[in-house]
């Protein structure tokens, strides 16, 4: 399941039903994704920035593109996928703790320690209280941690983010921005849930055989439209860039390096084995951007949004870094 769920060549068809990609073949096309993906969502704000005029116009079409992304995800869903939770979950249970308290608590400290403006700090603790990024599983497998787990941790904070996301984002950056939680929660039910729940039944229908057709296609066109969120999120405040850019990049940076460490620190604590730390690793650190951006642009203001579309751009950098730092570091089964 890779992006963003946000931020990935989507759903990666490769890592769906809770197995790790074996083949090589499967290998390189992780490889390519991942490395594709911060080179086309960089080239696409660098085009909303210097071009604005072309993307401003589609603002109103942003949560709909996040709800293609969150189809394909969908079509990657097995049953294995919601069994995978069933059989562990404990550490499933820690996974969505440990991202939901340390992304969102790393956003509010950071918003106040960089003195961000409520627009800004709004922002980042949004993306904070957004669920698992769907690039998390991709990385995982390339870390050769547990993509079992990441599935299950990733598909869980994706399902019950209409009722967290909402309700933390309230609670902790209420004291910024006005936060109409209840107006959030049906916006995610929309973006996310229901086109998931579209993807699951039209997999039912097509059968494996037909989502193995257009497996091939499927990390591209996500990666394409979250490209296109971000040029569009890029386009709506390219006036402000210049003077707040370095500040949002410094504030993600961070953000991000605290959720690595310290999703891997949590489940170290909690007792879990070197390849479940690697994936939780992943799956607190890495977010789904494009939910955050959408919901940003939706709720406050392009500028809220900026974060988001930072943060999908550094967190495929970071997690691919990691992730290949990890690789070269063999764990036994």
């Amino acid at each position: 399941m890779v992006s963003d769920r946000s931020e990935a060549p989507s759903s990666t068809a490769s890592t769906s039903g809770a197995e790790a990609v074996e083949t090589p073949k499967q290998r390189r096309a992780a490889l390519i994704a991942v490395t594709a993906l911060p080179i086309v969502v960089v080239l696409a704000g660098l085009w909303g920035y210097n071009q604005p005029d072309i993307f401003t116009p589609h603002a109103q079409w942003v949560p709909y593109l996040l709800g293609v992304v969150m189809f394909t995800m969908g079509l990657t869903l097995t049953p294995q996928d919601f069994a995978a939770v069933l059989r562990r979950p404990w550490a499933v249970l820690i996974g969505l703790a440990a991202h939901y308290v340390i992304m969102p608590g790393a956003g509010w400290v950071i918003a106040h320690a960089l003195s961000l403006s409520p627009e800004l700090a709004v922002g980042l603790i949004l993306v904070g209280c957004a669920p698992s990024g769907t690039a998390s599983n991709v990385m995982t497998f390339l870390s050769k941690g547990d993509v079992a787990l990441g599935v299950s941790v990733a598909t869980v904070s994706t399902l019950v983010a209409p009722v967290v996301t909402p309700a933390l984002t309230a609670l902790l950056a209420g004291s910024y921005l006005h936060v109409d939680a209840g107006s959030m929660m049906v916006d995610i039910v929309k973006t996310v849930l229901v086109p998931i729940v579209l993807g699951v039944v039209v997999r039912l229908v097509i059968k494996d055989a037909g989502v193995r057709a257009i497996a091939p296609a499927l990390p591209w066109t996500s990666a394409v439209v979250i490209a296109w969120i971000v040029a569009i999120v890029v386009a709506g405040s390219a006036g402000k860039l210049a003077s707040v850019g370095g500040i949002v990049f410094l504030a993600v940076l961070l953000h991000n390096g605290f959720g690595l460490g310290l999703g891997y620190l949590a489940a170290r604590l909690a007792g879990l084995d070197a390849k479940a730390r690697r994936a939780l690793a992943f799956e607190v650190g890495m977010q789904n951007s494009g939910l955050a951006a959408t919901l940003a642009k939706v709720h406050f203001s392009p500028l809220a949004a900026l974060p988001s579309a930072v943060f999908s751009v550094w967190h495929n950098v970071s997690g691919a870094v990691l992730a290949a730092w990890f690789a070269r570091r063999p764990v036994r089964d």
